[in-house]
């Protein structure tokens, strides 16, 4: 096979993790293929996305709701509430760690799934399904640890790339539901990207109408990928 030319897989249809009556597949990148971290940035820019070794992206059919989204980091204007957040979490101590297994992690990752996912089958993650869903050994993958002190509360998973940052996962303590450390790790690394220079946060996909999704909406300006070209979100 040419270097140049990189393998493309459809999955099968299995159940939508979105909506329970629909089923979905993925369009992935070969997970073998060599050249395919070197390829992770423009598969970011193309909307696709990591989860552990594999890059995807949503190929339905029929049904065309999940939407790529980013947020354009120079521009990015925090609302009042999220400058509360900001406010309310200005006790924690940031650390930026390489993507790595710990006890305390995957305690922390464990209480999380338990407290946010009950009976959804996440909820029984053993410690080698913690580094199979994060990270990968190709990845450009790095933990944004947020600590009162030395107690971790919230760890967000997140790829470094050229183009930006990509946000992976975040998982935190579940008893300090009070202190919106969700929204915290988000502005967390949309600063980490406005030091370094990156233009872009990617935040996965938006699907509208998805209660769960509705929160991307309100890191504005918004853009979502349309047709293969970015487009801001109120257009």
């Amino acid at each position: 096979m040419r270097p140049d030319i990189v393998r493309l897989f459809q999955t099968l249809p299995h159940p939508c993790g979105y909506f329970s009556e629909r089923t979905a597949q993925n369009l992935v990148i070969d997970p073998s293929a060599p050249q395919l971290p070197r390829l992770y940035d423009l598969a970011i820019q193309r909307g696709y996305r990591r989860a552990g070794g594999h890059v995807y992206q949503p190929q339905c059919g029929v049904c065309h709701a999940c939407v790529a989204c980013r947020v354009p980091v120079a521009v990015f204007q925090p609302n009042r509430s999220q400058r509360r957040c900001a406010q309310r979490n200005s006790d924690l101590a940031r650390h930026i760690v390489p993507a790595r297994y710990t006890d305390e992690y995957f305690a922390l990752y464990r209480r999380y799934l338990f407290a946010r996912h009950p009976n959804g089958g996440m909820d029984a993650a053993r410690p080698d399904d913690f580094a199979r869903f994060l990270y990968t050994a190709w990845s450009p993958t790095y933990f944004i640890e947020l600590r009162k002190g030395d107690t971790l509360l919230a760890v967000a998973v997140t790829d470094f790339c050229t183009t930006g940052l990509s946000a992976i996962y975040t998982f935190f303590d579940p008893d300090e539901h009070v202190r919106g450390l969700g929204v915290f790790a988000i502005l967390s690394q949309l600063r980490i990207a406005a030091e370094r220079g990156l233009p872009h946060l990617y935040l996965g996909f938006w699907l509208d109408a998805h209660p769960k999704m509705h929160y991307k909406t309100r890191y504005r300006p918004l853009q979502v990928l349309r047709e293969g070209a970015w487009y801001a979100f109120d257009d």
